[in-house]
């Protein structure tokens, strides 16, 4: 036990800040970032907004909460830049869908209408180079459906659409 806590000793050593900044685990440059994974539902249909230097960003509502009924759901703000065939794609999501999320979080200062200065944890969608969606089907017995999960790997993944039923017509000859 003693040999393999000695191997771990250089590694728990405390380190000047110099020293930290050059990291042999990673290619990226060393910056502080807040990384979070979310699942939840789309409190309501993605919106596409467009910045002041003229930038289209799509903004959505995610809220997620945990089995327990006596706690209340999070909600979370989310902007993404997406182009071309993802734009669309997030844009036609309807509220409800389930989907997973990662993004790098970040803290906004604002004041409200009354004038107070308020802080608001945000979440810009990660995007990665311009891929292809990938359409997943995965039969689930229990509940005797087959799901489709569209994926742009480590952007956005629709783990479910909700449930909208058909609208009876006259041609299906129900009354």
């Amino acid at each position: 036990m003693s040999a393999f806590l000695s191997s771990l000793r250089p590694a728990l050593r405390a380190t000047s800040g110099a020293a930290q900044a050059a990291r042999s685990f990673s290619s990226s440059s060393s910056r502080s970032a807040a990384k979070m994974m979310i699942t939840g539902r789309l409190t309501a249909e993605p919106e596409l907004h467009v910045t002041a230097s003229g930038q289209e960003i799509v903004k959505y509502s995610v809220a997620s909460h945990t089995y327990k009924a006596d706690k209340p759901a999070s909600f979370f703000n989310i902007g993404a830049f997406p182009e071309g065939n993802q734009k669309d794609f997030i844009l036609s999501l309807p509220k409800g869908t389930l989907v997973f999320v990662e993004g790098d979080a970040y803290m906004r200062q604002h004041e409200d209408s009354n004038g107070n200065k308020r802080q608001t944890l945000n979440i810009l969608q990660r995007e990665r180079p311009a891929q292809n969606l990938v359409q997943s089907q995965y039969s689930d017995s229990s509940l005797h459906e087959t799901l489709t999960i569209y994926t742009e790997p480590g952007t956005l993944e629709v783990l479910r659409r909700p449930y909208i039923p058909a609208e009876n017509s006259e041609s299906d000859g129900t009354n």
